[in-house]
């Protein structure tokens, strides 16, 4: 698709030595196409204009092999691994932020905020697309907003991973929805995900914006005002949210029931909105107000960072099977990937 070609991974190559955050910086041997010594990093966003780059200035493009990034799974390693490095304790974990495919206001250009509707066509081929991206990544459990567009995207994308595990969602509206919906075969139950739904997750509310078309908006309002709706940090449009207002409850949502699951070491996959995981990427990134009004997210582009050890280590976007890649390795992604090709 035209969209997924804008898209190639940027990185700098930092020395933790040099950039005073060596706590970041733990020994992930080598990337994908090269050894890169102890003591580097990749450090990859997404910024405006659809490409990757480092907040640092320096960054250089990486283009390079069909290759897909794995993260380790620690449900499915190896039984018979016996090495010392096997047998080491660790809290590694991935998590996975993927923005909703194309929904159809986005289509038509209207703001959608908490409105539900559906994905496009372009927007369900956008989800499978990211699908392919993180087949080799192992997911343990998927959060989503409660928002259909974010859940058609999660839903579609797990059709595509290669342990086939089917995502189910837990209902706990009420408690016969929940009695209803019980899984009662505990060789069905190891190959189901479970997917949980959480309004605090949901796109910024747009107040009286919602429902109208942009460029009308910006024609009625002035495009200085709308902007300032838009793309301010602390100054909501009428009777909406503003993305501080958002991010208090996204990012509270995500540090007393997605971190911790993290640091159980489950992989984790949240499939949400632009402004939502905008509020999450400030969060994993120690972003400030300023840095995060600028940062712009595609639909249907995954983001994987690395947890371990208390700490959130960004990985950048996993490319796609007929892609160029230069994506770091952790000796356990590369075990996982290498298990998946095995069972084939």
């Amino acid at each position: 698709m035209a969209a997924m070609t804008l898209y190639q991974s940027v990185g700098t190559l930092q020395s933790c030595r040099n950039n005073g955050n060596s706590g970041l910086c733990p020994d992930y041997g080598h990337v994908s196409f090269r050894s890169v010594s102890k003591g580097f990093k990749v450090d990859v966003g997404l910024l405006r204009g659809g490409s990757f780059c480092s907040r640092k200035r320096s960054t250089c493009v990486i283009q390079a092999s069909a290759s897909q990034a794995t993260v380790f799974d620690e449900a499915s390693a190896p039984s018979s691994a016996t090495t010392s490095d096997s047998n080491k304790k660790t809290s590694e974990a991935a998590l996975i932020l993927i923005r909703h495919g194309e929904s159809m206001w986005n289509e038509k250009n209207l703001f959608t905020g908490c409105v539900d509707v559906p994905l496009t066509t372009k927007g369900v081929e956008e989800a499978i697309e990211a699908g392919k991206r993180i087949s080799n990544i192992p997911v343990d459990m998927i959060y989503t907003s409660a928002l259909i567009r974010a859940q058609m995207t999660a839903m579609l994308a797990m059709t595509q991973h290669r342990r086939k595990k089917v995502p189910t969602i837990i209902h706990e509206e009420s408690e016969q929805a929940g009695a209803w919906s019980q899984i009662f075969s505990e060789d069905t139950k190891m190959q189901c995900i479970p997917v949980v739904t959480a309004w605090q997750l949901n796109e910024r509310m747009y107040g009286e914006l919602q429902g109208l078309n942009k460029q009308e908006t910006a024609d009625k309002y002035g495009s200085e005002q709308v902007h300032e709706w838009r793309r301010s940090y602390d100054i909501p449009p009428p009777n909406g949210e503003s993305l501080e207002m958002c991010a208090d409850r996204a990012v509270a949502y995500f540090t007393e029931h997605i971190e911790p699951q993290l640091a159980s070491g489950k992989n984790i996959m949240i499939a949400a909105h632009g402004n939502s995981l905008r509020s999450i990427i400030m969060y994993l990134d120690k972003l400030t107000s300023q840095e995060v009004i600028s940062l712009e997210l595609a639909t249907g582009i995954p983001m994987l960072y690395i947890f371990n050890e208390g700490r959130f280590i960004r990985r950048g976007s996993p490319p796609a099977p007929a892609e160029a890649t230069v994506y770091a390795y952790t000796k356990k992604l590369a075990q996982y990937r290498q298990k998946l090709d095995d069972n084939v």
